[in-house]
């Protein structure tokens, strides 16, 4: 199967530095807000270089997904967009409908990013009270439902989270959206295999990536399902890996050290075992980062979620990217600081590379 590399749409705001620092000094304090105009560089860039989708994430602090992807939509030719959706926040026949009429506004390009929960202080802030595994037992009957609800059949749902009485979708959408959803623990990993398209899991060192992708094509075997699998790193791609590395070293020189203080208190109260996996992967440690060639845990120092960066010359991230793909991971999602510029740099260094190899194919071929 090709390679299908997707970028990060900066809904939270964008920047040069990984974290806002606690003291604001000017010069690290620099935040570009994320304004329509702004996300639609972004946007544009990603859509021009051939990226298959942008992730548009969802959270406190983010515009919301669905609404800032209808308006880009229409300013962009080929670019698809991955709504990040929380069943928590949404209910599922909603959801559905919703994703029915972008798939039409859009003329097909919505993917979906099925979040079951994450920061346990976040899902309170939404007033979600559910624990890890309830949640992802929530998560699966809101993936039931959908799968039922784009069929467009009348149809009955008894679940411990949803009860639907002669549900239908007058109009169901014209292509049925490809489904992402990830997780390390034991119930993403059974969620994925029953629903999902595409199981994702944040980027790690090969050999506990590929492991945990053999997890889920057990299980999605013992389903009767074929499922595609992927990852989320950061890149800093520059000419010559020394100039990258330049870059990493900054970025961790300019992170305050109340602010990973603070974010390794946080981390160690996760209910996530993906964010749990991050922070034993740097320890809080601002050195030896490093976990595999080119592979760089810097960003986990600090922000939530995926932390992991590949770090090298054009040729050593497209090395990277191909060994991975080689592990069986068919859809990357990258992102950059700041990412309009990382977009540009990435593009027009490592997508030649990788267009040369036969990893990717022609972004104006089909899709």
């Amino acid at each position: 199967m090709s390679l299908h590399l997707h970028w990060f749409l900066p809904s939270h705001g964008d920047g040069r530095e990984v974290a806002k620092t606690p003291d604001g000094t000017p010069a690290q304090a620099v935040r570009r807000a994320p304004e329509i105009d702004y996300l639609g560089q972004v946007a544009s860039a990603a859509d021009r270089f051939g990226f298959d989708s942008v992730l548009v994430p969802t959270g406190l602090f983010c515009e919301d997904p669905w609404l800032v992807s209808t308006a880009l939509a229409g300013h962009t030719r080929r670019l698809r967009f991955m709504v990040a959706v929380r069943p928590g926040s949404l209910a599922p026949t909603v959801a559905a409908q919703m994703a029915a009429t972008l798939q039409r506004v859009s003329g097909g390009r919505l993917l979906l990013n099925v979040v079951a929960g994450g920061d346990r202080d976040e899902q309170l802030r939404y007033g979600d009270w559910l624990d890890h595994d309830a949640r992802y037992t929530r998560a699966d009957e809101f993936l039931e439902v959908l799968s039922r609800a784009w069929t467009g059949d009348p149809y009955d749902f008894d679940g411990v989270h949803y009860r639907i009485r002669a549900g239908r979708l007058t109009r169901k959408p014209p292509v049925r959206p490809t489904v992402f959803l990830g997780g390390s623990s034991s119930a993403a990993h059974e969620v994925a295999a029953r629903h999902a398209d595409v199981y994702l899991a944040w980027g790690e060192p090969p050999e506990p990536l590929a492991a945990l992708v053999k997890k889920v094509r057990d299980r999605a075997d013992t389903q009767g399902r074929d499922l595609s699998y992927g990852s989320r790193f950061h890149v800093i791609s520059r000419d010559t890996a020394d100039e990258a590395w330049q870059v990493a070293r900054r970025l961790v020189d300019r992170m305050h050290p109340d602010t990973i203080a603070a974010a390794q208190q946080r981390f160690r109260r996760t209910e996530s075992e993906g964010q749990r996996r991050m922070a034993a992967l740097h320890r809080g440690q601002t050195d030896d980062l490093e976990v595999y060639p080119n592979v760089w845990a810097g960003y986990g120092l600090v922000r939530p979620g995926a932390g992991m960066a590949l770090v090298g010359s054009h040729t050593d991230v497209a090395d990277r990217i191909e060994e991975y793909h080689s592990l069986g991971l068919d859809h990357l999602i990258l992102s950059g600081q700041p990412h309009l510029e990382e977009a540009y740099t990435f593009g027009e260094g490592v997508l030649p590379i990788l267009r040369h190899r036969g990893l990717l194919a022609d972004p104006e071929g089909d899709r």
